[in-house]
């Protein structure tokens, strides 16, 4: 390159009809004054000259591997990602308690408890369909949200099997915890003789014989449980008391009331835990203005509470209730139906029904009120 072309910007590719030099200009001094040859840097008050393809030669650049050029992020987080930095997690997974252990020492009481707090329980199943059930469970959206699953040695060859549906629950991001009851041996020896039912691995033997059995076999899944219950010196309310308090959160499990309205004429309702009999009031049928109507209707239930001894009656079953209620949990019983009745279960006792049911809403009880018979007449 000339000395020319150095001072002024130009290259040496060719030349215009006048046999001068062709140039790409940049910002650059005035090419009539003389100015020295400066490096090749951009001034910090102007933008970089933009390279003309004709006039300035570009660099030969060798294309980059896929896997060597910069990646864009994927805005889409990857499922299994830790809530905590932001990103939801595998949505719909319910959780999963596995309930195992030795022969008698509990088991069906302790699914019971589970399922008296919403959980959902499968009895017996066979280890391998653990992930398909839980599979199924997180195809609800939420509605089922906490599985609970008997396994013991009843699913016999299926039983060998827990081990590898425990390897694809953790490679799956499921939450599990194992719940292993157990009890020693005299006192299963004992509950098998009261029920007269063998042991399901002692076989020609004897009950031990079944227990020796049954303890090898679970012996490194008692290892690997979460939680060890010793049923021992436990009745059943104490063990669902102690299932209550792994797994029913931070609020104390609530009794459960269903108030019943009948009508003595047409039976007595089978399930009902106590009865109240309010045909000790005036029957409203005998008023012609309050007979098409029912206990919830205002007219009658003022009726019903303006006679002598309603609202006494009302007060005084409220406090039998608290009382009994409260033993209710400390048995721990869950459900309690109150069956209310009168003559034909339209009037007196559909009233009284909807008054003891707010009463004890108030009291913490959930409460669900049944007319069973208003509206047969």
């Amino acid at each position: 390159m000339s000395d020319a072309a150095q001072e002024t910007g130009t290259s040496d590719h060719g030349t215009s009809g006048s046999g001068e030099p062709t140039t790409t200009r940049t910002t650059r001094p005035d090419p009539s004054r003389p100015v020295p040859a400066q490096p090749n840097t951009p001034r910090p008050d102007t933008a970089p000259p933009a390279p003309t393809p004709s006039a300035t030669a570009r660099p030969e650049t060798t294309p980059q591997p896929m896997s060597d050029r910069p990646q864009t992020p994927d805005p889409t987080p990857p499922a299994s990602a830790d809530p905590a930095e932001g990103v939801e997690p595998v949505h719909g997974i319910p959780e999963l308690v596995i309930i195992s252990g030795m022969s008698g020492a509990g088991r069906s009481t302790a699914a019971k408890g589970l399922e008296d707090l919403g959980w959902f329980v499968v009895d017996n199943l066979p280890p391998s369909l653990i992930p398909a059930m839980v599979d199924l469970g997180a195809r609800t959206q939420g509605a089922v949200a906490r599985i609970a699953v008997v396994v013991d040695v009843r699913g016999r060859t299926f039983f060998d099997d827990l081990r590898e549906a425990l390897a694809q629950l953790e490679s799956a991001a499921v939450v599990r915890r194992i719940v292993f009851l157990e009890a020693a041996d005299d006192a299963l020896v004992r509950r098998f003789e009261n029920v007269r039912r063998p042991h399901p691995l002692q076989g020609d033997g004897r009950i031990v014989d079944g227990i020796d059995a049954e303890r090898a076999l679970l012996r490194e899944l008692r290892g690997e449980a979460d939680l060890v219950i010793d049923t021992t010196n436990l009745n059943v309310h104490e063990l669902r008391a102690k299932m209550d308090a792994q797994f029913a959160g931070t609020s104390e499990p609530r009794l459960k009331a269903t108030v019943m309205s009948f009508g003595f004429k047409y039976g007595l309702p089978v399930d009902a835990d106590l009865v109240v009999d309010c045909r000790f009031l005036p029957n409203p049928h005998w008023i012609p203005e309050l007979r098409p109507f029912t206990g919830t209707d205002e007219p009658v239930a003022r009726y019903v509470f303006d006679q002598p001894g309603a609202k006494e009656f009302l007060d005084g079953y409220t406090d039998l209730l608290r009382i009994i209620t409260e033993g209710y949990r400390r048995e721990g019983k869950r459900y309690l139906t109150l069956a209310v009745g009168c003559t034909g279960g339209k009037h007196r006792s559909v009233a009284m029904a909807e008054r003891l049911a707010k009463r004890i809403q108030e009291d913490g009880v959930e409460a669900v009120v049944v007319h069973r018979d208003k509206g047969r007449e």
